[in-house]
């Protein structure tokens, strides 16, 4: 190997290192300077094709065996409302149960609660399944009442969630325009008290929501699994079950309804909250969940290309979040290779020409290091900036952890692609830790 390609290796490792934290004060310095003004825009010009405002809501509960949680989350949805007073109803699917979760239930006595029971073998086929069936409840319903689809919402949040109280009002404002047919609201973490609570809470309170907050300016956002609306008559558009047997049937969901040409929108006013998962095996469990159905999603890579739909920018963006966890998975192993390449050529005296010495490889490993710490000491003052409900200690101490949190996603990337060359798609359900019980909302409310 001639000088010249040692220098073109070095300086392409250095450039593949110092593109994620450049990325990073990037997309930072969009989040602080851009957003504000692209959210007035969207505000403005959001009765310019009419009044879409939504009049009805119901907020769907998907529930398995969530007996230390789901009257909390009820209680909670059965709090909120909407424009000119207007209250959600609350249907709360109980996916077959076999623990206290139908005694839960059967103890909240509310006129505006509706529980719907499956039982085996139309039960437990996933939480897309849940969801079709209580969408297909509600749209039921919606036809007998003689109520206009597209002025009704539904809305998912998860058996651990609750909505701030302003949740349906910042809804509806996103809404006003009629081509919106969706919103998903920011996500924040409840037990950020604990380390990996609150590594979550920074990723979903500053990394998720500064990528969202640019998606949303060229039409891209993601719908999650917690904390998404959409128009009763976006879902109708897409059939009798809108949402599918895909591992994250909520970015599928999403796919697809960019693909139809429906409006997302994200905002970050409103929120749903959400138990972070603090055991190291159960978070790789999710994380691998979340990665096979990633990987799952990429057949739409070639509907998304020859979509006349998506503009090129937003294109690139979808591609970008749909293959971005294999590149990472990928160039990982090859700074792992180079590494161990060059360790092993010190080791038996033929150095590689990059690589000359001990010393220039523990510079490359500082290098490395600094490089990998980097974005989480951003995003904790950004943290800290932007919700000043967390002590900065406290967002330092994540971001040390944040490298190791990194580490888990990579496992979990190459377990998934382990599990779906198999065929594997069983899932244990992620455990939920008990909290102090909310009080009820007041039982005549209507």
């Amino acid at each position: 190997m001639t000088a010249s390609d040692s220098w073109i290796l070095v300086v392409t490792g250095y450039a593949i290192l110092l593109a994620w934290p450049v990325s990073t004060l990037a997309l930072v310095s969009f989040a602080v300077r851009y957003v504000a003004s692209h959210r007035s825009a969207l505000v403005a010009r959001s009765l310019e094709h009419g009044d879409g405002t939504p009049e009805h809501f119901w907020v769907i509960v998907p529930a398995l065996n969530e007996e230390v949680v789901v009257g909390n989350t009820v209680n909670a949805a059965l709090t909120l409302g909407g424009p000119g007073g207007t209250l959600a109803r609350v249907l709360v699917v109980d996916d077959g149960s076999d623990d206290r979760t139908p005694e839960v239930l059967a103890a909240i006595d509310h006129p505006r609660l509706v529980v719907l029971r499956r039982e085996l073998p139309e039960a437990r086929q996933g939480k897309g399944e849940a969801l079709n069936a209580a969408y297909r409840y509600i749209a039921e319903r919606t036809a007998q009442a003689g109520v206009a689809p597209e002025k009704v919402v539904i809305g998912i949040i998860d058996g651990d969630g609750q909505g701030s109280r302003n949740i349906l009002l910042e809804v509806s404002r996103m809404m006003r325009d009629p081509a919106i047919g969706a919103v998903q609201v920011q996500v924040r973490i409840r037990n950020r008290n604990k380390l990996l609570g609150a590594v979550q809470d920074l990723e979903f309170a500053a990394i998720v929501n500064a990528c969202q907050s640019l998606r949303d300016t060229i039409d891209t956002v993601g719908l999650g699994g917690n904390g998404q609306f959409t128009r009763l008559s976006a879902l109708l558009a897409l059939g009798d079950a809108p949402w599918s047997a895909c591992l994250v049937e909520d970015l599928e969901l999403g796919l697809r309804m960019h693909l139809g040409g429906v409006g997302i929108r994200y905002t970050s006013r409103a929120s749903v909250t959400q138990q972070a998962v603090v055991d190291l095996r159960r978070l790789t469990r999710q994380r691998t969940r979340w990665a096979q159905g990633n990987l799952q999603c990429a057949r739409y890579l070639r509907r998304l290309v020859t979509s006349e739909r998506i503009g090129v920018t937003s294109l690139l963006e979808m591609l970008h979040y749909l293959v971005s966890p294999w590149l990472n998975a990928l160039v990982t192993v090859m700074l792992a290779g180079g590494v161990s390449a060059a360790a092993v050529g010190l080791a038996a005296g033929h150095p590689l020409p990059y690589l000359t010495s001990w010393e220039d490889l523990a510079i490359s490993g500082e290098v490395w290091f600094a490089v990998t710490c980097f974005p989480g000491f951003v995003w904790a003052l950004v943290h800290r900036y932007r919700l000043r409900d967390e002590s900065l200690p406290r967002l330092l101490t994540a971001a040390v952890a944040y490298p190791i949190f990194l580490l888990l996603g990579l496992i979990a990337t190459y377990r998934a692609i382990v599990r779906q060359a198999r065929g594997q798609q069983s899932w244990a359900k992620t455990e939920r830790l008990a909290e102090e019980p909310l009080a009820a909302p007041f039982a005549l409310a209507a």
